[in-house]
């Protein structure tokens, strides 16, 4: 059986906003993960209006639920250094009583120049995709190292250098919070096949999506790994004036294989949208 989960992008709403849909959602049982992204400005609509930093977030909604799985869909890898992150995400763990998915990515393109004004706006490095995507592999082996060794530790990667790496307290799960990666490009699922549990890719054009997973088969079968262990999540956008565009878009993608389904709810959240999710979209998808 499919898992559904439903994302709301933290820009343009307040959080309180967010925070009703997350407890309307905790209480049903067919809501089974949530998600927010990961920016530090808008990338739609006012540019000048509010959007929430994703962790700080993410930490305040898991003290304010007890059910949902939650993460980033996904946290930009650029933004924070990953022994950072590291204890960043364990700490949200602890907060949730474990219930985190980890979700991490390469971070935007530089052809997004919406999402790469924010790294001006912060003073933040922008480099090209292939080192974001170098970086990426790295901050994968020094994330799981922390949350799962228990020895300080050095690491001299290409991209990444430290010295008495260590992180206390671990994540309450173990051995760590299951790793979601989000990504299409070839470069990215190499890292996907190497790293992750489960795997992301953006809904829109599923025939793509197809084939991207028959690529991510394959980096698999090159590296001895099982692709069946790599659970295929996608993103769907939700229509409230259209539910059955939706609908037959959930049908189609978990027809392909993907398992994990995540829908985006648009802003402003109409009154009881959790329950709507679940009674028009996810009960109506199933046969």
């Amino acid at each position: 059986m499919p898992s559904f989960g439903i994302m709301t992008a933290p820009m343009q709403v307040d959080y309180h906003d967010i925070l009703r849909v997350w407890r309307e959602a905790d209480a049903i049982a067919e809501i089974e993960h949530a998600w927010l992204f990961d920016h530090l400005l808008p990338i739609a609509g006012d540019q000048r209006g509010p959007a929430h930093e994703g962790w700080t977030l993410l930490s305040a909604l898991a003290a304010q639920t007890r059910r949902l799985r939650l993460g980033l869909l996904v946290t930009s890898n650029r933004f924070r250094p990953p022994a950072m992150l590291a204890k960043i995400a364990a700490t949200v763990d602890v907060v949730s009583g474990g219930r985190l998915e980890f979700g991490i990515g390469a971070g935007s393109r530089p052809d997004h120049p919406l999402a790469r004004r924010e790294y001006e706006a912060h003073g933040l490095p922008f480099h090209d995709f292939a080192h974001s995507v170098a970086s990426l592999a790295e901050a994968c082996v020094v994330i799981r190292r922390l949350w799962t060794e228990t020895e300080p530790f050095d690491f001299d990667g290409a991209h990444v250098r430290l010295t008495g790496a260590t992180c206390n307290p671990k994540p309450v799960q173990r051995p760590h919070p299951p790793i979601l990666i989000g990504g299409r490009s070839s470069a990215t699922l190499r890292v996907v096949a190497e790293h992750a549990d489960v795997w992301n890719i953006p809904g829109g054009d599923l025939d793509d999506a197809v084939r991207r997973g028959a690529l991510l088969d394959r980096y698999c079968a090159e590296i001895g790994r099982d692709p069946a262990a790599i659970t295929r999540s996608m993103h769907l956008p939700v229509s409230y004036d259209r539910p059955r565009v939706t609908r037959d878009a959930i049908s189609a993608a978990v027809a392909s294989g993907f398992g994990h389904i995540v829908l985006g709810l648009p802003a402003p959240y109409p009154a009881k949208v959790a329950r709507w999710v679940a009674d028009e979209l996810i009960a109506g998808s199933r046969p």
